[in-house]
């Protein structure tokens, strides 16, 4: 084993990333955490590297030079001459390519089946198309990070990064392809960074952006999939589906591998810090188009409700207690309460509404209508009128910020 550079200032967590023995619930090559009290210990992440491909390998180009890629390209047939980010920027996170499984048969329960073993506080992926909604808890995201899905006709990909807390819905269509997404085993600036199985092209899990392979500087489209509480949405989708833990894998689901970690220090990141906000803090990126603005999570629960813009467009997030965090405690439901952010467009019939919270909702000051959560008008006179939802994703800071350093925060 060899010692990672890691900031003297940060909490302690040993991490062994490699092949565990199967007589303990785990296959060979899924990482294995383990986990220490982050109080007062002495700083240290150790990494296997025997499978990180410390070794450079070459691959030819079509003028028969070559490119220097630092990490080891056995079983891959992915283009390495073509890439958009410097190729030494990707590290092994440890697992080997799909060492982290992804879900290409995803089953589900009902949501009385999964009440069974869902606890009220647990985060949860909503997703819903052309009047079809599913449920992709975090306790089962956070032992797999990509599920291959499709919902109400659309093939979607619902995709979790632990470590930068991106919780993201992709289109899967890229021109005429349908593509399967799989986990290369490497990251990013921390960041999951994804492969599809039809050209083995490598892609940014928080941008949706090709890196490296033949589609490289292809972006995939952003899906509106808000993360909330269990309770909320058994409450307000009963009748809809939720994926379970019928996977095919024994995972301890319910358990997350990464407690401690969102009160610590990023993990295997390199990228450039930025002191406007503290690292590990959450933040709502709220995206119109190719514009895109931050807002602390801090602000959004102190007021509950914001009014803004996003490049040309009107949005309101709205902010809700009640959700744990799934990388705080051994177990999800035990997570600190980190709450949930909501993000709609604001603009109905043609007339701009402005939000403030009132009571256990919401309610516009043009026409006195009160809404829920879920951007639901149920009292006054917009009553069964539904807000268009925007793309939103909750990440810790250091990862936005490592990937789009120039992008608008709230209040600054």
């Amino acid at each position: 084993m060899q010692a990672a550079a890691t900031r003297e200032t940060e909490p302690a967590a040993l991490l062994f990333l490699g092949h565990e023995s199967q007589e303990h619930g785990y296959e060979p090559g899924m990482s294995m955490i383990m986990r220490r009290s982050f109080s007062g210990l002495v700083p240290m992440v150790l990494v296997s590297l025997s499978a990180c491909g410390t070794a450079e390998s070459q691959v030819g180009q079509a003028d028969g030079g070559g490119v220097r890629v630092p990490f080891v390209t056995d079983g891959w047939r992915t283009d390495f001459t073509k890439h958009s980010v410097p190729l030494d920027e990707i590290i092994s996170g440890g697992p080997p390519k799909d060492g982290i499984p992804p879900i290409d048969r995803p089953r589900f329960d009902s949501v009385r089946e999964a009440d069974r073993w869902l606890g009220d506080r647990e985060p949860i992926v909503v997703f819903e198309q052309d009047g079809e909604v599913r449920g992709y808890p975090w306790q089962v995201l956070i032992w797999h990070e990509i599920v291959n899905d499709e919902v109400g006709g659309l093939p979607v990909s619902i995709t979790y990064c632990p470590l930068c807390n991106t919780a993201i819905a992709f289109d899967r269509r890229v021109g005429s392809m349908v593509l399967d997404f799989g986990t290369t085993g490497k990251l990013r600036h921390s960041d999951l960074v994804m492969y599809d199985r039809q050209t083995e092209t490598w892609w940014q899990q928080a941008t949706g952006e090709a890196i490296v392979g033949e589609l490289t500087g292809t972006v995939l489209t952003f899906l509106p999939a808000p993360t909330v509480s269990w309770s909320d949405f058994k409450r307000e989708y009963p009748d809809t589906r939720v994926l379970n833990r019928d996977t095919g894998h024994r995972r301890p689901y319910g358990t997350s591998p990464y407690d401690g970690y969102d009160t610590g220090s990023p993990w295997l990141f390199r990228g450039r810090g930025d002191s406007r906000l503290p690292t590990m803090a959450r933040v709502v990126v709220v995206k119109s188009g190719a514009a895109a603005v931050v807002y602390p999570m801090e602000a959004l629960a102190r007021e509950r409700a914001i009014n803004h813009e996003v490049g040309e467009a009107a949005v309101a997030v709205f902010y809700r207690a009640g959700t744990a965090s799934a990388v705080d405690a051994r177990q999800i439901e035990a997570g600190r309460d980190v709450g949930a952010a909501a993000a709609y467009h604001r603009t109905v019939d043609g007339r701009t509404l402005t939000f403030r919270a009132a009571g256990d909702g919401f309610r516009d000051r043009e026409t006195g209508t009160r809404w829920t959560f879920f951007g639901e008008a149920i009292d006054g006179p917009l009553t069964g009128t539904k807000l268009e939802a925007a793309v939103h994703y909750i990440p810790f800071w250091f990862a936005w910020a490592a990937f789009e350093p120039t992008t608008p925060v709230y209040g600054m």
